[in-house]
């Protein structure tokens, strides 16, 4: 049996990925392998085909943070899992492809009647804002939050979470992005046209509790200056710490990592010794997964069952056929989406105008 898989072959733009057709890989001692119904696109994707994410892989790789898949075959001593049922996983590579095989201990059921394109915008996405928002800043109902790319992935789980957490939210967007602002809860502030520090101090007069900040770099301090006494700036992502030499350095990412914890470090530092008790954090969904593996599998469960009850939906920004990454990488890299995009491997092309 032959199935499709993307892969990176250089570092580089989104031509650097290609379309394969080959012999779906067998399940070795203690892996399943899995049919995937719905992988997600995301900026680390984006990053590790440029060369300056920290878990870039050496080319060639299958792209892939997150999928959600049906279980095919199982591997030697595999046990509680039968072929057939639903699962979700994160294995930051390798899930744009029709089948994968994984260890057994990375899956984590998925209840049945669920959209896999909606379950899988859990697995990234609503875990890293769940986790930022009650495991790094524990903020509770009543408390204030700014989101920065609050129309995002992530900011619209932020916002989500946030409103069934009973928390007064302001997001930063462009005007295109700021009705989904306001559709899900926020206050919007326009970055491109407003000083968002000087926005939020006239809008609650002391700041906000938390800043959830995925941009990194001099950013973090201007969010820092958005908080009252005692608040906090969760950083996450860095985009704007590690962009710049990927595709120049002789090991892709490395400098980058170093270039950018420095930073970060410099700030967390500062928020400990200047007066205000203003914190800066850091978050990292991968290096929390490989620390707490519990809290991953445990939160996504959460996440789960709240997405079974409705009391979240995931904004799907668009579909796409598993042969189409590249142009859901080139979507998702001109900026300005709303949601989440997802590959769903084996899907009909969209009809025209389809978004």
């Amino acid at each position: 049996m032959r199935h499709t898989r993307i892969i990176v072959t250089r570092y580089g733009g989104p031509d650097a990925l290609r379309v394969v057709e080959e012999e779906v890989p067998e399940p070795k001692e203690g892996e399943v392998r899995v049919r995937v119904l719905a992988a997600g696109v995301s900026l680390p994707d984006i990053m590790a085909r440029e060369g300056i994410h920290p878990e870039t892989p050496p080319v060639p790789f299958t792209p892939g943070w997150d999928l959600v898949g049906v279980v095919d075959r199982l591997g030697g001593g595999v046990g509680g899992v039968v072929p057939g049922q639903r699962v979700a996983a994160m294995p930051i590579h390798g899930a744009y492809a029709g089948f994968v095989c994984l260890p057994q201990r990375e899956l984590v059921p998925v209840p049945p009647g669920l959209d896999p394109a909606e379950a899988v915008c859990l697995v990234l996405n609503y875990v890293t804002a769940y986790q930022m928002m009650h495991r790094s800043a524990k903020v509770g109902p009543g408390q204030r939050a700014l989101i920065h790319g609050a129309a995002g992935g992530v900011g619209t789980a932020l916002l989500q979470l946030g409103g069934v957490g009973g928390l007064e939210l302001y997001g930063t967007a462009s005007s295109r992005g700021a009705p989904v602002v306001s559709d899900l809860g926020g206050i919007p502030i326009d970055y491109q046209r407003q000083d968002f520090v000087k926005e939020i101090r006239r809008l609650t007069g002391e700041g906000v509790d938390v800043v959830f900040d995925p941009l990194g770099g001099e950013h973090l301090w201007q969010s820092r200056k958005a908080l009252r006494r005692g608040g906090r700036v969760v950083g996450y992502g860095l985009v704007s710490s590690i962009r710049g030499e990927g595709l120049t350095s002789s090991r892709p990412g490395r400098r980058q990592r170093f270039r950018g914890t420095a930073i970060f470090a410099a700030y967390i530092a500062a928020g400990w010794l200047l007066p205000g008790r203003r914190r800066v954090v850091p978050y990292s969904i991968q290096t929390l997964k490989r620390l707490k593996p519990a809290w991953f599998r445990q939160d996504l469960i959460a996440l789960l069952d709240l997405l079974r009850q409705q009391k979240i939906r995931p904004l799907i920004a668009q579909r796409f056929p598993l042969e189409e990454a590249r142009q859901a990488q080139e979507l998702l890299g001109s900026g300005g989406v709303a949601g989440k995009i997802v590959l769903v491997p084996n899907a009909p092309p969209p009809e025209p105008g389809a978004a």
